[in-house]
């Protein structure tokens, strides 16, 4: 029964936030019985004050979440290429948090409802805690951070009447081809997974790892679920949105309560920067995957999650996850969209929960830290206690370690300028049109086109025309039955000049 063992421990006093024993819980101290409120009546100002600042403001994006403590295992050797301490032996492990949300829905939303679905981990190792923030997708709608806040907010709510809007995402999207791939994802059956634990992981970026003999490899993160994909169709979200908004958080609880641990198997995709030079797509093109066929998966280890936070505020809504957060044998890569979240998401974090977030239980490091940042809202001198702020001096014993020197590399351009994103990569039809017609069985197909059929009739205005035969034109140049079938559905006729204008 939940709290038993609680109930039969040695009763306590109630106390004040300052630790003062009180009585009077529940009733006011008024003048007489039924007269005014005393102000000085400090429990109920303390327990009141406290109650309306309870709320901290939701994420951006990513607000509707659960999370759960596990343990990552290594079963794979992968040192030839990675130094990381983690990966150092086979057996190795390292304990792990895990967070998984929708992306655009506020903190109130469906969890079921269709979307990206977040996939972000906190890796506490003894040289850091590792923070790997992706999504149950290997691409992603954009591949420039600059605009991702335009993006979003065309996922959000339209200013006039904080409405979504299907007329603004197709709007943006139709504008952006280099996001076909990843809305064909989010349109399959893919983009209503049933529950977190059905689902893949993915990176999504391209990250590099650093050997011992300092070779720079570029790599890719896969999480496979080993519980089998499953999805719901559209018309079983739609359902079970209504019938359980929290099915998604529900169920990875009542898994793990249950015993059933949910797990993945960590793969790897490697390319050497020789690869990269010549490979047909650009690598650090999020938009974009490596095929297995030319960089196949390399087994790395196990996730397990077997254990639910006992608070879920304290734990997963203060959860502080950065892509910035990584370890030696680990690094970034020229991707834009990571480099944007470098800085992006550590900032968000300090804004939500403050410049002391990685002193909270679930972001700190359980092998300590030593820095020199100090003060600042919720400061905890636990681990300087009253040591200098400032570096170098003569009183601590702290150093600069030469193995953790950064790698060092020369930039291929000292040319300064605004690239655009696409000069020289500008293919954003070849892999969503192989999606379509290989990776998809007849199911899946049919599937898609019927729920971009349904988004798509929601658009309106005096754009729907324009915006609606933009998008076509993309569908056409991914897969030319896709995009008929999809116009036909819309009851769209398709003349010569369409046709001629789609073609690549």
């Amino acid at each position: 029964m939940l709290y038993a063992n609680h109930f039969q421990m040695k009763t306590e006093p109630l106390t004040s936030s300052s630790g003062a024993p009180y009585y009077e819980h529940q009733d006011s101290q008024t003048a007489g019985p039924r007269g005014p409120v005393l102000l000085q009546d400090f429990i109920l100002q303390e327990n009141l004050a406290h109650f309306v600042r309870e709320r901290i403001p939701e994420r951006v994006v990513n607000a509707h979440g659960t999370g759960a403590y596990g343990k990552f295992t290594v079963t794979h050797d992968i040192t030839k290429y990675t130094k990381a301490k983690l990966f150092a032996k086979t057996g190795n492990t390292c304990r792990v948090f895990a967070r998984f949300s929708t992306v655009g829905g506020e903190k109130g939303s469906a969890d079921s409802a269709r979307d990206p679905r977040g996939f972000a981990l906190k890796f506490y190792t003894e040289d850091g805690n590792w923070d790997l923030v992706g999504n149950n997708t290997p691409v992603f709608f954009i591949k420039d951070a600059k605009k991702f806040p335009d993006f979003i907010h065309s996922q959000k709510r339209t200013p006039k009447d904080h409405l979504k809007s299907a007329t603004m995402m197709w709007d943006f999207w139709s504008l952006n081809p280099e996001s076909l791939h990843q809305v064909l994802i989010l349109m399959s059956d893919r983009g209503t997974p049933v529950g977190y634990r059905h689902m893949h992981g993915f990176g999504s970026h391209t990250f590099s790892m650093i050997n011992a003999e300092n070779e720079r490899l570029w790599v890719k993160f896969h999480f496979r679920t080993r519980q089998g994909i499953r999805n719901f169709t559209h018309q079983e979200a739609v359902m079970m949105c209504g019938e359980n908004p929290d099915f998604a958080q529900q169920d990875l609880c009542e898994a793990i309560a249950g015993g059933n641990f949910p797990k993945w198997t960590l793969y790897i995709q490697v390319m050497t920067e020789e690869q990269a030079k010549h490979y047909r797509w650009n690598p650090f093109d999020v938009t974009k995957v490596w095929f297995h066929d030319d960089f196949p998966l390399i087994e790395v280890g196990e996730l397990e999650l077997n254990e639910i936070p006992v608070n879920y505020f304290a734990h997963v809504e203060q959860a502080a996850f950065s892509p910035a957060n990584l370890i030696n044998g680990i690094s970034f890569s020229p991707d834009k969209m990571l480099q944007g979240r470098l800085l992006s998401y550590a900032d968000a974090q300090r804004y939500r929960l403050g410049a002391n977030y990685h002193l909270l239980e679930v972001n700190r490091c359980p092998f300590g830290f030593r820095n020199y940042q100090r003060d600042g809202a919720m400061a905890d001198s636990a681990a300087y206690a009253d040591l200098p702020n400032y570096h170098p001096n003569s009183f601590d014993t702290i150093k600069p370690d030469a193995a953790y020197r950064s790698f060092e590399y020369e930039t291929e351009s000292n040319y300064i300028s605004h690239f655009n994103r696409n000069l020289n990569d500008d293919d954003h039809y070849t892999q969503p049109g192989l999606l379509y017609s290989r990776a998809m069985n007849p199911t899946d197909r049919e599937n898609l086109v019927q729920n971009i059929i349904t988004s798509m009739s929601k658009i309106s205005g005096e754009k729907r025309d324009e915006i609606v035969n933009r998008q076509l034109c993309h569908f056409f140049r991914a897969n030319l039955e896709m995009g008929m079938k999809i116009a036909k559905g819309l009851q769209v006729t398709i003349d010569s000049s369409m046709l001629n204008h789609s073609k690549i």
